[in-house]
């Protein structure tokens, strides 16, 4: 080997795993991010009053559907309650000038006629406040921690938010 070989093969010894930390980082670089805008700067939260708005009556009835087939729980009935309404985040066009001031619109695409209409770029689902469970099967504590535990998976909420009663049939 020559000398600069044997130079070489000494630095990648020594300083192999600084070497493959700048590599890992390099790589991880180069993988893409999505837009690189933050939320604050290219995107708006309006109100969605639009047939895609979350349908909180039919996510209740496929709960208490789910919720029936629980072990001792009985004929559920669930009522959910929401914190807001759905939202859908729109697409903006920032710019900045030199002198550090900046203007932001709303995106807009012509629908022919003069109609415009705004392009969302992401329609945000409301979150929870509470749940009331009632069914047959409410007064038994275990079937209490099971019904809890399956609201609180689908719905994110915590047992401090689920209410689970015994009702009849």
């Amino acid at each position: 080997m020559t000398r600069l070989g044997q130079r070489w093969k000494t630095l990648l010894g020594t300083y192999r795993w600084a070497l493959l930390v700048v590599a890992v980082g390099a790589l991880l670089m180069a993988l893409p991010t999505g837009s690189g805008r933050s939320a604050g700067e290219g995107a708006a939260e309006v109100s969605a009053g639009t047939a895609e708005d979350f349908n909180l009556e039919g996510f209740e009835q496929r709960l208490a559907e789910a919720l029936s087939r629980v072990d001792g729980a009985g004929e559920t009935r669930v009522v959910l309650t929401l914190d807001g309404g759905a939202r859908s985040v729109l697409a903006r066009d920032s710019q900045t000038e030199s002198d550090g001031r900046g203007s932001s619109t709303v995106v807009t695409v012509g629908r022919g006629s003069g109609n415009q209409s705004v392009v969302p770029v992401q329609t945000l689902t409301p979150s929870f406040r509470g749940a009331l469970v009632v069914c047959p099967g409410g007064g038994d504590p275990l079937v209490q921690l099971r019904l809890s535990q399956a609201v609180a998976a689908l719905t994110g909420l915590g047992s401090d938010r689920i209410s689970i009663c015994q009702g009849t049939n």
